[in-house]
């Protein structure tokens, strides 16, 4: 069997440490996406109207094992964002009623909540989380004192974006659920990232990127919703799956699936994205990459004189380690990255602390994390971190 290297289209000249971000297509599914848009183009009726949803079905079957999510729980949507602003605007909710979340969120979902809750008179409550968080008891304790009477709806994040932090959502849950809260979670790191057990979960709302760390096409995602909620999921395109002829018997399925002409040949590409992970052992690569990301984390934070946001374990930092960093010039800190080292990787700013945040994969080797050492070491010489 070739290297997992060799399975990727990556510039082999960038080190890549970015697919938090935009996660890379890796070349079998990647050539499965050009199969599907092939046949798409050289049977445009027949594949947008019979062969194309028949292999949506088969899709959602093989998402749905994956994930432990019933198919008819599941519809598919272009990326995460997308979901939590159909979720955000569905929820049938009153005046004054508040929505907790935290201030550790991924922005363009902030904005989304922002403007919703806006329009609908609700209250927004990014609770602020103390950083470095210390255990999963520090940070619920934390969070649970932005609960109020008026708390109708939990937003988290089960990874952050730019802190890089796995979040105790199954605790989260359990407690919504005692208290008869509504829970949205926003998953956009986790499938192919970590086990993702829905049933489990026994969350109301799920959103997740297949486009990330399950490595298909840009523009793959979904959301998981509960049946009781199901009805009132409104769509942002109105077509032919607004009450159709030939109804699926689900509003939710038909809403939100047929909205038009599109290529949905990304969706289809995951049972392929399983496939590969199968073929190439993914827990086992996965586990690989936690302890290289873990290990260069703390040795980081050592380097600079700065320290991890949370214990560098499983229950915190996964594939992803953001090294919290002084910095006044973030983007420039960015383009020396790029344009000297050949590094490509965000500079982020939350709250206002400035994180170098880097993703590991299986593509990456420590070549890589050698690279981003050298340049950590060089900035901090230049003084611009």
């Amino acid at each position: 069997m070739s290297s997992i290297k060799d399975q990727f289209l990556l510039d082999p000249q960038v080190h890549y440490l970015n697919f938090g971000a935009f996660g890379a297509c890796a070349r079998p599914i990647f050539e499965e996406y050009q199969r599907l848009q092939f046949l798409l183009e050289r049977q445009p009726t027949a594949f947008i109207t019979k062969t194309g949803p028949e292999l949506l079905e088969s899709s959602k079957m093989a998402l749905s094992t994956y994930i432990n999510a019933a198919p008819e729980d599941l519809i598919y949507i272009t990326n995460p964002t997308f979901g939590v602003n159909i979720i955000a605007n569905s929820l049938r909710l009153s005046p004054g009623d508040e929505v907790l979340s935290t201030n550790l969120e991924y922005g363009a979902c902030d904005r989304t909540w922002d403007y919703f809750c806006e329009q609908k008179g609700l209250h927004y409550i990014k609770q602020a989380i103390e950083l470095p968080i210390l255990s999963k008891e520090h940070f619920l304790d934390s969070f649970w004192k932005g609960y109020s009477e008026k708390t109708k709806v939990i937003f988290l994040s089960h990874i952050t974006s730019m802190t890089a932090l796995r979040l105790p959502v199954e605790e989260i849950c359990a407690e919504a659920r005692r208290r008869g809260l509504i829970t949205v979670i926003d998953g956009a790191h986790v499938p192919g990232h970590i086990p993702l057990d829905i049933i489990a979960l026994d969350c109301d709302f799920y959103v997740g990127a297949c486009h990330k760390w399950m490595m298909t096409p840009k523009g793959s995602s979904f959301i998981y919703t509960a049946k009781n909620f199901q009805s009132m999921m409104l769509p942002f395109v109105l077509s032919w799956g607004y009450k159709p002829v030939s109804s699926s018997g689900s509003t939710y399925i038909d809403y939100h699936t047929f909205i038009g002409t599109r290529d949905f040949t990304a969706f289809l590409t995951i049972p392929a994205s399983i496939k590969f992970m199968e073929d190439f052992d993914w827990p086992k690569v996965a586990q690989n990459c936690r302890k290289d990301t873990q290990q260069f984390l703390l040795e980081a934070c050592e380097m600079l004189g700065s320290s991890p946001l949370a214990p560098v374990d499983d229950d915190f930092i996964l594939q992803m380690g953001s090294i919290p960093v002084s910095c006044e010039k973030p983007g420039e800190v960015k383009e020396i990255l790029l344009d000297q080292f050949k590094l490509e990787l965000p500079v982020f700013t939350q709250n206002g602390n400035v994180y170098i945040r880097y993703s590991y994969n299986g593509y990456n080797s420590q070549e890589d994390l050698e690279a981003l050492r050298e340049a950590l070491s060089y900035l901090r010489a230049q003084k611009k971190i």
